[in-house]
């Protein structure tokens, strides 16, 4: 009998306690716990972070490292991490996959397999992975005997992170479900914050999030419901660079960005590489006012290249979503957008406004 089958039935319907209301006069005299990072500032614990990328760029690769990271306590690409019990839950790629990809992790670590017995993995590849149902009646979702399974076990091993991989593998409903998908997270939100456990769940964006720069997918209850989103992007001039994104954080500053290159068979973090954090830079200039210029555009609110109250740069530096993009970082962006034709500037009634171009 494997862990996922050592459970107690009668333990997994059991009805959660309920929260009560409370008095902030009765917390006078008490102490304010800190908050706790499985990733320093980018993976909270007791929450569930979503990391997406296109399919092809890495992030199972970035994951499992992600794992043998913290099994050790080590840093994940510069980044602190707190040493526990890892578990994956897997439903693309076979075992015998996921065991190549560790073998190369740890070749490049000179790290011996017996000292990683912290690292607990399932493939469900080509298996039913689905962690909920949804009852066609009430239309409302229900965890599956799988996903009763992974909370017994989580509570037994009581890991400081959790990785589902992926979002589509394991989601019973259409994405775009705003209901759905805020259900489903706070299903995994439960055992999270039960197990004091960081939940990573990877997805993969839509067309609209990678045009859009943002990376999502589906409806926005997927962004809205998490506490921290995580973007995996290739860069445009090098096939083997990528850009880690922190795009979301509700417990921190947005807008962090780390280089990672694709060296023998993992990624590596180069902090010394000025060159690329300039490009990197660049890159998420451009990102971010693509995305502000879709969201101006689509609310009817003209900005324009030329100055004055609707100036693009002016503008996108003072939206909350600017991730902390200066005015000056979106000038040069939008200069080099302008000059590469993926923006134009459209005439209208009084002046010109700026649009994506159509060609």
């Amino acid at each position: 009998m494997n862990a996922f089958q050592k459970y107690d039935i009668e333990n997994i319907h059991k009805e959660p306690d309920h929260s009560s209301w409370k008095k902030l006069s009765d917390l006078a005299n008490t102490t304010v716990k800190d908050r706790e990072w499985t990733v320093d500032a980018w993976v909270p614990r007791g929450q569930v972070t979503l990391l997406y990328a296109d399919g092809g760029v890495g992030k199972s690769q970035i994951i499992l490292q992600l794992l043998t990271s913290v099994a050790k306590g080590e840093s994940w690409f510069g980044l602190e991490t707190s040493k526990g019990t890892v578990m994956y839950l897997g439903a693309e790629d076979d075992e015998d996959e996921l065991h190549r990809r560790f073998e190369q992790i740890l070749f490049s670590q000179f790290a011996r397999y017996e000292d990683y017995n912290n690292v607990i993995y399932r493939s469900l590849a080509g298996q039913d992975a689905l962690l909920a149902a949804i009852d066609p009646m009430t239309k409302q979702m229900t965890a599956t005997s799988l996903m009763n399974e992974i909370e017994v076990t989580m509570s037994e091993y009581r890991p400081v992170l959790f990785v589902i991989d992926t979002l589509a593998d394991v989601f019973p409903a259409d994405e775009n479900n705003r209901a759905l998908a805020r259900q489903f997270i706070s299903m995994l939100r439960k055992p999270a914050i039960e197990n004091n456990c960081a939940v990573v769940v990877l997805a993969h964006p839509s067309l609209t999030g990678m045009a859009s720069g943002r990376g999502t997918s589906g409806s926005t209850g997927w962004s809205n419901s998490v506490r921290s989103r995580i973007n995996l992007e290739r860069n445009q001039h090098d096939p083997d660079l990528r850009v880690l994104s922190l795009m979301k954080s509700n417990y921190g500053r947005i807008g962090s960005e780390i280089n990672l290159r694709w060296e023998n068979g993992i990624f590596v973090h180069d902090p010394h590489s000025s060159a690329l954090d300039a490009q990197a830079a660049n890159s998420k200039a451009r990102r971010v006012f693509l995305g502000l210029l879709d969201t101006h555009v689509a609310n009817g609110n003209d900005v324009n290249a030329n100055g004055g109250s609707t100036y693009a740069p002016k503008v996108f530096s003072e939206h909350p979503d600017a991730e902390g993009v200066s005015k000056n970082a979106f000038k040069t962006a939008m200069k080099s957008l302008l000059a590469e034709k993926q923006i134009v500037k459209e005439k209208t009634a009084r002046s010109t406004r700026l649009v994506r171009s159509n060609d």
